[in-house]
């Protein structure tokens, strides 16, 4: 699979000079701008109207996201009351478990009982495509110029998260080269292992990080990596593995040909390999089943070593275990529990890691809740508000004085995990970060700029989705019925249910369920891009 990595076209060479040009990548330092304020632009129509909000009755908004703890902030808390005092709404979140926020949504959409912003997780799922192609949204394209800080959108990441060219909702900007390992540093320095360089040192870390007692309570109470419910692949970690063993990201070329990953023979050796760790209890032997919310707690509660996510999570979980140790007496303030690394090398020893688009997700306006031009204009002057830096840093750190101070002009959060969860944790997932991230920041610890640093290296090393920019009338229409096949098809075979025959079966039922349709219309588009 080498050809896909090596090959840059156009819509490869777009993505990554237009993403890093925009300058949304988390973490990047925090910058000025004539926009900063948040405020519209008094010379245009919309933000004429916009300043004469503050005499309106507040906007109602109903807010469906995506929460990823088991307690989260009410709409009375004093964070969500003090955003709605600065931009002039009075708001009512729908908090839904990450784990089921597809099922929910998809359920919702079916419903027409809409909220006023939905988050949408993926924007090329055939459910949204479907009810966005009907009418169901906002085309949001030609708005977006008429706001100060919405106007800076990437035109890439806009382009990425289109649908056949029309925007249906705002992107949430995100870093190109967020993925990556994070681990227990202290386990690792505990069983005398370098940091993982290939797939078999990998494998060393994870079955050392079983057997080798490296907590050292004198129990065999520990496992490796920690992976969590499938939603399609994002969460797993495997999306990362399989391109260790030189599987394509989502589609590769092959002789000129456009191939789903799941028909090469690396993708299936990853998934061997995926079934070794789970036949080994390398894995959490619940995996299908556990819940994203509790995803950390393993390496938190020194159960397990490793998570394949995005590196900034390190961090978090660093700062988890302090706060764990601290409650105890037991803290080593200059210690760093937790490091990061891209990924490993393949056979031919090269690196390759996972992008992502630009964008997690978008944040999309459904016309049956949000009915006039007028209303619409609003919401998007509240989104737009949502850039401004005070607000970026209210919603992921809280309010000053009682959920964090600042020192040195750096953001100290407070070590009480209950109180964050239950009025801050979750908040931030409102916010798009256009055109950037302009939040105070945390104390750049050595682990902090360390991941910062992975993130711009992780760029050079990563394998893109040359069907990235498609849109697939037969995915649209069949796509939910195709990923149920593979989905329960490779956890089948996974957990034993399935051996290598019933699998190779289940792929012939995806061919003829609609998946050699797919290849066919996605190598027409293929050819018409070049």
């Amino acid at each position: 699979m080498k050809g896909n990595r090596n090959k840059v076209n156009k819509w490869a060479s777009l993505l990554l000079v237009g993403t890093l040009a925009a300058g949304t990548l988390i973490g990047c330092s925090q910058q000025n701008n004539g926009a900063n304020n948040g405020a519209p632009d008094t010379a245009s129509p919309d933000a004429a109207q916009a300043n004469g909000n503050k005499a309106e009755t507040p906007l109602k908004l109903s807010i469906m996201l995506p929460i990823f703890k088991t307690n989260y902030p009410k709409d009375d808390s004093p964070v969500a009351a003090e955003l709605e005092k600065s931009t002039n709404t009075d708001i009512h979140f729908e908090w839904v478990p990450n784990a089921s926020y597809v099922d929910k949504f998809n359920i919702t959409l079916a419903s027409g009982k809409l909220p006023a912003i939905m988050y949408v997780p993926d924007v090329k799922s055939p459910s949204f495509v479907n009810a966005a192609k009907s009418g169901a949204f906002w085309e949001l394209g030609s708005y977006l110029k008429n706001y100060p800080n919405l106007s800076g959108a990437n035109p890439v990441i806009l382009n990425n998260s289109s649908i056949e060219g029309k925007n249906y909702g705002i992107y949430r900007g995100r870093a190109l080269g967020r993925n990556g390992v994070y681990y227990r540093k202290d386990w690792l320095d505990n069983v005398g292992l370098p940091v993982p360089e290939t797939i078999d040192d990998f494998y060393n870390m994870l079955k050392a990080f079983k057997e080798q007692d490296p907590d050292k309570n004198g129990k065999p109470d520990t496992y490796g990596l920690v992976l969590v419910k499938w939603t399609g692949g994002w969460a797993s970690g495997f999306d990362n593995i399989k391109l260790w063993f030189g599987a394509p990201n989502k589609w590769g070329e092959v002789n000129g040909k456009l191939v789903p990953d799941h028909l090469t023979p690396e993708y299936f050796e990853a998934l061997k390999f995926m079934k070794k760790l789970y036949d080994e209890k390398l894995i959490n032997q619940d995996f299908a089943i556990m819940d994203s919310a509790k995803w950390t707690d393993p390496l938190v509660n020194n159960q397990a070593g490793v998570i394949i996510d995005v590196v900034d999570g390190a961090a978090r979980v660093d700062d988890k275990i302090h706060a764990a140790l601290a409650a105890a007496g037991k803290d080593q303030p200059d210690v760093h529990f937790v490091d990061v690394f891209g990924g490993v090398k393949d056979a031919a020893g090269v690196l390759h890691t996972l992008p992502t688009s630009g964008f997690a997700g978008m944040l999309a306006i459904p016309k049956s809740a949000v009915k006039t031009e007028e209303e619409l204009k609003r919401v998007l002057t509240f989104i737009d508000q949502l850039n401004a830096p005070e607000l970026q840093t209210m919603l992921g750190y809280g309010l000053e004085g009682k959920h964090h101070t600042i020192e040195e002009d750096s953001v100290v959060v407070s070590k009480d995990t209950v109180l964050m969860e239950s009025e801050v944790e979750g908040l931030n997932q409102i916010l798009t970060f256009i055109p950037e991230d302009r939040a105070k920041k945390v104390k750049q610890t050595p682990l902090r700029l360390k991941q910062t640093e992975l993130q711009k290296e992780n760029v050079k090393n990563i394998v893109t989705n040359p069907a990235e920019p498609f849109i697939s009338k037969v995915y649209t229409e069949k796509g939910a019925q195709l990923d149920n096949i593979l989905n329960d098809a490779r956890i089948k075979f996974i957990v034993g249910q399935l051996d290598e025959a019933g699998f190779t079966a289940a792929l012939e039922l995806w061919k003829k369920s609609g998946g050699d349709d797919l290849v066919k219309e996605m190598n027409e588009l293929y050819a018409v891009g070049k």
